[in-house]
């Protein structure tokens, strides 16, 4: 087929000039392309900050990283518009969603064939990372790798047919062979010998350990010189600021080699790099991850003609072998510096090395790789014509609801330097009430979640941290017990607190262990969560043992040998059952003579510890007791309804209607999602719908709950009106079960099976928020 036939060509990934290797490489790809074939190219990337990057001319379409619709909204644009491949670039932590998942909801609604080229093919991947390869792999009609290490990876790792992957090397400018004197004299190094590293800096890349080899290397060579060429990488500034590089200078110095090391923090554009790369006699690379699969740094260093010193990473392995390079061991400076000094040493060996790679770089130019790359793209053509898919439209029933974004503004109003203010006078903040260890539990419970989702930030990690202080400082080591109420003058207005609000506090900290990406919370909730269990243990409180059997699990996600804490979950959940056998019967099985609030967190609990401990019958409790609170707040009209707190519901009564609170909701979408995690029945997912719903006005006097405008939520639902005070629990709930939602539909989206059972939606393992198994 010639390449006339490709009249369109979408390019998907990082691009230019956000500063990135995958922006760079998409780039330079497109561009080859663009000189190689007639085809237009264009270019849909993906933003990482608000509003994106200042694109050229060919960029026409922009994918907001963690926005779901973003990624469907970008298949139906290149639906309909006449292109005839897409070249997606995949990395891991470059799409939004679990693993990068929002791209899978990207692929299942194109109707164009797509080369995916992989730049990472992990061995050892964790269980989402596997699970999004695997459709990743089988929703692309052809794939690209880079190295043959990651062609057998592939292969046997996710089980992906060879015929189906092409193996194409790293694209490389056509640099011209130079002699590094030509260069030296005008960066001021003339007469010394230079190594240079260059790239966006990170501490896997390993700068440490050649900083170490200097001082040996200037015993042999006092001239020599270290340049490292790179910015700082952009996510690492936003999260910690040049943290790295001032421990790499202050490095330098202490090791006494400032006059050897020079650092230029940018990012240099092409000609500029491959005058840095002609000035250097070798290039290093002593990045530390043995599964990196390609190097863009590395391949342009070793196309020009370099002398390469790395470590054995899997791309420098194929590249360097058969004497075009030295490999070392990982972390070794050592072997560093004897490899330095061994090759400035022998200008014979230097050169002969750099005559080696400069040969095999002729067929890494990017002229040559865009030709193959046209050939991939015409053989997915052919693949994708024979079972090519029809266009269709898609029904309601067909496509998740919409959700409301994530609104923060409300829950910053409401919080201070102290922690999360319990309650307001409309959207005021009321200091009069202070403040409470319940409402900071569930707003650092929040913050954990909307860092999972991709939506962190600097003034989330803030509200974090103050949240995680209140509940420390709410901590008496004394009695291994939270004091729950706190005035606005920061006096406790109690010694101790209540059983529920010890059960809130130890799911916060189950939940800072079991997600969080921040060590510090990890290490502190650690240090704390094994003394507050006993008490939880001790309540009487049916409420508090779900709470404190919710923070278990979370904890157990990721200290899952703690036998301790496991024992302790096995313990509270044999509480709940044995509860629920001396008061269940087949018209009422519940817990209690009476449904009183946050009643579905009792069923919640249970479903979640059966899973947990592999007990079929403490799951089928949480299953049906559920199903029966479902049926029991079901208005004749089919919406959700929670039992009223005016009276409750007790045994042989009617359940009361009013005031309906927020907390009910919030805990009906979070157990009805783990159900649906467990048994996979869209009655669940339904369910979970129907309660998120109330909060929008799906409820008996068919107004909003949640106030789109603030981001607040209102306080509940009385017979004629609702409670426009905006106070933290229902303000939290709204927030939680949101956040829940967004993951239930980033998890159903990504995952969406076509299989002819009775549910449209497969939900992913351990599909987050509070109800995951």
């Amino acid at each position: 087929m010639p390449d006339s036939d490709l009249t369109k060509i979408a390019f998907v990934g990082d691009y230019l000039p956000r500063k990135c290797g995958i922006a760079t490489f998409t780039h330079d790809l497109r561009g080859a392309v663009a000189r190689a074939s007639p085809a237009q190219c264009v270019v849909l990337p993906v933003d990482d900050i608000p509003g994106g990057y200042d694109y050229s001319s060919e960029v026409s379409f922009q994918i907001s990283e963690q926005d779901l619709d973003a990624y469907r909204r970008a298949a139906d644009y290149l639906n309909f518009s006449n292109v005839d491949v897409i070249s997606l670039q995949h990395e891991f932590g470059i799409f939004g969603g679990l693993g990068g998942s929002h791209i899978l909801a990207f692929l299942r609604d194109i109707r164009i064939p797509v080369v995916t080229t992989l730049h990472t093919v992990l061995s050892e991947p964790d269980a989402t990372q596997q699970r999004v390869m695997e459709q990743l792999t089988e929703l692309s009609t052809r794939l690209v790798v880079m190295t043959q290490r990651s062609r057998e990876t592939l292969c046997q790792t996710y089980a992906v047919p060879e015929s189906k992957v092409d193996l194409i090397a790293h694209g490389i400018p056509d640099a011209a062979y130079a002699d590094p004197s030509e260069f030296k004299e005008q960066f001021g190094v003339k007469g010394r010998q230079v190594a240079l590293t260059f790239g966006l800096l990170s501490p896997n890349k390993g700068i440490e350990y050649v900083l170490n080899a200097i001082p040996e290397v200037m015993g042999e060579f006092p001239n020599f010189v270290y340049l490292i060429l790179g910015a700082t990488h952009p996510s690492l500034v936003r999260s910690e600021g040049e943290r790295y590089r001032i421990s790499l200078e202050r490095m330098a110095k202490e090791l006494g080699i400032t006059k050897n090391v020079s650092f230029y923090n940018r990012f240099v554009e092409l000609e500029e790099l491959t005058q840095f790369i002609g000035a250097a006699d070798l290039y290093i690379t002593p990045y530390l991850n043995v599964e990196q699969a390609v190097s863009g740094t590395l391949a342009y260093a070793f196309g020009c003609g370099q002398a390469v010193i790395s470590t054995p990473y899997w791309h420098a392995e194929e590249l360097l072998a058969d004497d075009r390079g030295v490999l070392v061991p990982f972390a070794d400076s050592n072997a560093i510096g004897q490899e330095i000094i061994a090759l400035l040493g022998d200008d014979q060996r230097r050169q002969l090395m750099r005559d080696r790679a400069y040969d095999m770089g002729r067929d890494m130019r990017w002229s040559h790789v865009a030709k193959i790359y046209l050939q991939s793209f015409r053989d997915a053509q052919a693949k994708y014509a024979s079972d090519r898919k029809p266009l269709a439209v898609r029904t309601l029933d067909e496509q998740p609801l919409a959700l409301p974004r994530m609104n923060l503004e409300h829950l910053q109003r409401i919080s201070d330097s102290s922690g999360i203010i319990q309650h307001a006078c409309y959207s005021i903040p009321n200091h009069h009430e202070g403040y409470c260890t319940d409402d900071n539990a569930r707003a650092l419970i929040l913050t954990v979640l909307l860092e999972e989702l991709g939506t962190d930030s600097q003034e989330l990690h803030s509200l974090a941290s103050t949240y995680a202080a209140f509940l420390n400082y709410a901590f008496n080591a004394e009695t291994s017990r939270f004091r729950n109420f706190l005035g606005f003058d920061r006096r406790w207005l109690e010694e101790d607190g209540s059983d529920d609000s010890q059960g809130r506090a130890v799911w916060a900290l189950g939940t800072c262990v079991g997600r969080s990406r921040r060590r510090g919370f990890q290490s502190w909730a650690m240090e704390l969560f094994p003394k507050t269990l006993p008490a939880c243990e001790n309540s009487t409180y049916p409420r508090t043992w779900a709470l404190a059997l919710l923070g278990v699990h979370e904890y157990l996600r990721r200290m899952s040998g703690d036998r301790v804490v496991s024992q302790t979950g096995e313990r509270l959940a044999e509480k709940l059952v044995d509860l629920y056998d001396q008061v269940a019967t087949d018209d009422w099985p519940w817990f209690e003579d009476i449904v009183t609030y946050n009643n579905a967190k009792l069923s919640h609990a249970l479903i979640l510890s059966g899973c947990w401990n592999d007990n079929p019958r403490i799951t089928q409790i949480g299953i049906e007791s559920l199903r029966w609170l479902c049926g029991k707040q079901l208005s004749p009209e089919g919406r959700f309804r929670p039992i009223g707190c005016n009276g409750f519901f007790r045994r042989h009564g009617s359940a009361a209607v009013y005031d309906q609170q927020a907390i009910e909701a919030h805990a009906m979408v979070s157990a009805a999602i783990a159900a649906y995690d467990v048994v996979k029945e869209p009655f669940w997912y339904e369910q979970a719908h129907l309660a998120f719903d109330w909060f929008l006005g799906r409820n008996d006097l068919g107004l909003p709950i949640y106030n789109a405008t603030t981001g607040g939520c209102y306080d509940g639902l009385a017979e004629h009106q609702v409670n426009e005070n905006q106070g933290a629990e229902s303000t939290l709930a709204f927030l939680l079960s949101l956040a829940e939602m967004q993951r239930l539909e980033v998890s159903v989206t990504a995952f969406k099976t076509d299989a002819s059972s009775e549910t449209k939606w497969q939900s992913q393992e351990s599909v987050g928020g509070t109800y995951a198994t």
